[in-house]
């Protein structure tokens, strides 16, 4: 069941990634999917893949086996890059690639200030998913001339090794989170 799943969303996505345009495309062979499923889908892969990296690397090697830490300075202190820095350069090879989507990590709470929110529907959809735990933000906005489709998703504390980072850090703006807590948001734009 969980390869068919997996099949299925690569499928989805690649299908998805090809179609010119989203809603506008005129050939009736080629699936047509909703500015809101595409970016469903791609949280969905992101966020799984933040998740395995986070629990299944960062948290065992550093917080239970005590092999290596995480560390925002990882290549002067040979450690691993923390789940934030590796989802952010995993957004900026995307940016170098494509112009069809873009995603960020942004929080009300940011311990680097380069991930505050600085348009007003980052704010809302920030301010929103905090508010209303398990639910999206979707609303359009237009950024330099032109119209996006924007979805905000919580950012969880999906191990220990989140919370400790977050509330130990020197620079942290908060230091009560605790695990389940949202401690930001996932901000994915697609043009219209």
């Amino acid at each position: 069941m969980l390869n068919t799943r997996k099949t299925l969303i690569a499928t989805g996505l690649a299908s998805l990634l090809a179609l010119p345009g989203l809603a506008g495309a005129a050939d009736a062979d080629k699936p047509m999917f909703t500015p809101k499923q595409m970016t469903d889908w791609l949280h969905l892969v992101m966020s799984s893949d933040r998740t395995v990296y986070t629990r299944m690397i960062v948290n065992r090697l550093q917080n239970k086996e005590k092999v290596i830490k995480a560390s925002e300075h990882f290549e002067d202190e040979k450690a691993l890059v923390l789940p934030a820095q590796m989802f952010r350069f995993g957004a900026e090879m995307v940016g170098e690639a494509t112009d069809d989507f873009s995603y960020s990590l942004l929080s009300e709470w940011p311990i680097n200030k380069q991930n505050a929110p600085r348009t007003p529907v980052e704010k809302e959809g920030l301010a929103f998913i905090a508010a209303n735990k398990g639910e999206n933000f979707y609303a359009t906005e237009e950024l330099g001339g032109k119209t996006y489709f924007t979805a905000v998703y919580a950012d969880v504390a999906v191990a220990p090794a989140c919370t400790t980072c977050h509330n130990d850090h020197k620079d942290t703006p908060r230091s009560d989170f605790k695990l389940g807590d949202v401690m930001g948001g996932v901000v994915i734009r697609v043009p219209l």
